[in-house]
């Protein structure tokens, strides 16, 4: 008996289930009429800041065809990062929830590889690709238009159910498949994560100015972090948690179950005077499988300096 699009989708999404993803929605592979204004408009104001790469292939962005030939579905998935784990001294920097573990790009890849091997097991040799915040892919946006959450005033996807602490990754690839439909927004009058950006990027509601965004400072810019932001990073060397830390739905997030994304104790564990000493051999060790590696010992012993005014040769 040959299944149909809905029984393969019912199937795509317990296989999900099953290697830890903690939900599935699929959409349609098609031009993303209504994003294409906003992100042109988002580029032409430069809100990009120095991340060229955001310029490049236009197209791509906004046509998954484009992507993977032939392409018919593009189905999303999350997959969840959430940690009550803090660092143990209070004044010490502060990395990001999310690169507290192993890099999310490799260990979520492999669980998307997995789910990609078993579905064309079950039906044959399928074109397709897998993705995990590594090509030209408005990942948001496929989430949003696959019901898994909406678009909120922080421009993160949220959930009514899950919050906003988890990765978006997806397979686009040439299968018919049942389509979800996108949700509600349920960000109604709520303005906690405009208030609360230390450094203002959340211009207006659903707009976030990247380049004054403090994630974009300690990872991708690779030039010094502009004066005029002294003071306002809230002690962030790695990221930035707190747009997602004030949002409400974030009060239903959960533990994530994924041992790779455990921290290492000795990270937990580093004080302020510690990480301010940071040698080379240390950043290695303590990040060798981690997205930190992605600043280099160099940007993040900049954000460091840059925190609490040190000299370089301090």
């Amino acid at each position: 008996m040959i299944d149909s699009p809905s029984d393969k989708s019912k199937k795509i999404k317990a296989w999900a289930a099953d290697l830890g993803f903690m939900a599935c929605g699929i959409s349609k592979a098609e031009f993303l009429s209504d994003e294409a204004p906003r992100l042109e408009e988002w580029l032409s104001k430069g809100m990009h800041g120095k991340m060229g790469y955001m310029e490049n292939h236009f197209d791509k962005r906004l046509d998954p065809r484009l992507l993977v030939p032939g392409a018919k579905s593009v189905i999303s998935l999350l997959f969840n990062y959430y940690t009550e784990t803090k660092q143990v001294d209070p004044q010490a920097p502060k990395i990001s929830r999310y690169a507290f573990g192993e890099d999310y790009h490799y260990v979520v890849k492999r669980y998307l590889n997995q789910l990609f091997d078993q579905m064309k097991e079950a039906w044959g040799e399928l074109e397709g690709r897998v993705f995990v915040d590594s090509a030209p892919v408005l990942d948001k946006a496929w989430a949003q238009r696959s019901g898994l959450g909406w678009i909120g005033k922080n421009a993160n996807l949220l959930s009514k159910q899950r919050g906003s602490f988890f990765f978006i990754a997806e397979i686009i690839l040439d299968l018919d498949l049942a389509y979800d439909s996108p949700v509600q927004d349920h960000c109604g009058s709520c303005t906690a994560c405009i208030d609360a950006c230390p450094t203002g990027a959340i211009i207006q509601p659903y707009v976030v100015d990247g380049s004054k965004c403090i994630s974009y400072f300690t990872i991708e810019l690779k030039e010094g972090i502009p004066q005029e932001f002294k003071g306002k990073m809230d002690d962030w060397m790695f990221g930035c948690d707190v747009c997602q830390e004030v949002c409400p739905w974030n009060r239903f997030s959960k533990e994530h179950q994924e041992p790779a994304f455990e921290a290492k104790p000795e990270l937990l564990e580093l004080s302020k005077k510690d990480w301010q000493e940071l040698d080379e051999a240390q950043f290695n060790y303590l990040f060798g499988k981690s997205a930190v590696k992605r600043t280099k010992f160099s940007g993040l012993t900049r954000n460091i300096r840059f925190l609490y005014n040190q000299a370089k040769d301090a």
